[in-house]
C-alpha cells in the first residue's frame, strides 16, 4: 500500500511540474493594425469659417471663455454641409465644426449651373428666398448664403434674405432651402411620367 501511495504522489508532482514548467500553446498571429486616420477634412472638400462667438461661463472663481465655431464645406460639385464645433481653443472648435459637416452633408439638385426652380427657406426668424438665374448672372447673395452657394457648386443665382440676420438662422434656414429642391428627373419619377415631357412643357410655358 505504501509503494502504491508513493507512485501516486510522484505522478501528481510530475502533472503539476509539467503544467508550471511546460510550453505554453502557441497563439495565433496577431492581425496587422490598419493606420489611424488622422483627423481632419476629405482634401476634395473646402471649408469657410461663418463665424466664430466667444462664450464666457461664470463660475465660482471668475469667468471661463470657450469658442464656438460655424464652418460650412463642400465639393463645389452639388454637395454641402454645415457644422457647430466647440471648443477653449479656435483652431479646435473650427476642427470639431468641420469633422461634423462633412459627416452630414447633403446632395443639392443643380441643373445648368442653377437651382431647378424658385423655392423658400424658413428657420426661427431666417428666411432665404432662392431663384433661379442665367447664364453669366452669378451668385447675388452675400455672407452664410454666399458661402453655402458657392460650396454647393451653384454657379447663377439670385438670393433674398426676407428676415433675420443671425448667421445661424441664416444656414439653417439657406439648407432649408436647398433640401426641397427637386430636379426635373426626381419630379417625372414621383408623377411616374417622362421627363421628356415635362421638358417640353417647361419650355413652352417659358417661351
Amino acid at each position: 500500500m505504501s509503494e502504491e501511495n508513493n507512485n501516486e504522489i510522484e505522478n501528481e508532482t510530475e502533472g503539476k511540474a509539467d503544467k508550471k514548467g511546460g510550453k505554453r500553446p502557441q497563439r495565433a498571429p496577431r492581425a496587422e493594425k490598419k493606420p489611424a486616420e488622422k483627423d481632419g477634412l476629405n482634401p476634395d472638400l473646402e471649408e469657410r469659417v461663418v463665424a466664430v462667438n466667444r462664450v464666457a461661463k461664470v463660475v465660482k472663481g471668475g469667468r471661463r471663455f470657450s469658442f464656438a465655431a460655424l464652418i460650412v464645406v463642400g465639393d463645389k460639385n452639388g454637395k454641402v454641409g454645415y457644422g457647430l464645433g466647440k471648443a477653449k481653443e479656435v483652431p479646435d472648435a473650427i476642427r470639431k465644426a468641420g469633422m461634423k459637416a462633412s459627416k452630414r452633408m447633403i446632395k443639392v439638385s443643380i441643373e445648368n449651373g442653377t437651382i431647378p426652380h424658385e423655392v423658400l427657406g424658413l428657420f426661427g426668424a431666417g428666411e432665404i428666398l432662392l431663384k433661379p438665374a442665367g447664364e453669366g448672372t452669378g451668385i447675388k447673395a452675400a455672407g452664410a448664403c454666399r458661402s453655402i452657394l458657392e460650396l454647393a457648386g451653384v454657379k447663377n443665382v439670385l438670393t433674398k434674405s426676407v428676415r433675420g440676420s443671425n448667421p445661424h438662422n441664416v444656414v439653417k434656414a439657406t439648407f432649408k432651402a436647398l433640401k426641397n429642391l427637386r430636379s426635373l428627373d426626381e419630379v417625372a419619377n414621383v408623377r411616374g411620367v417622362n421627363a421628356k415631357g415635362l421638358r417640353m412643357k417647361a419650355k413652352a410655358a417659358k417661351a
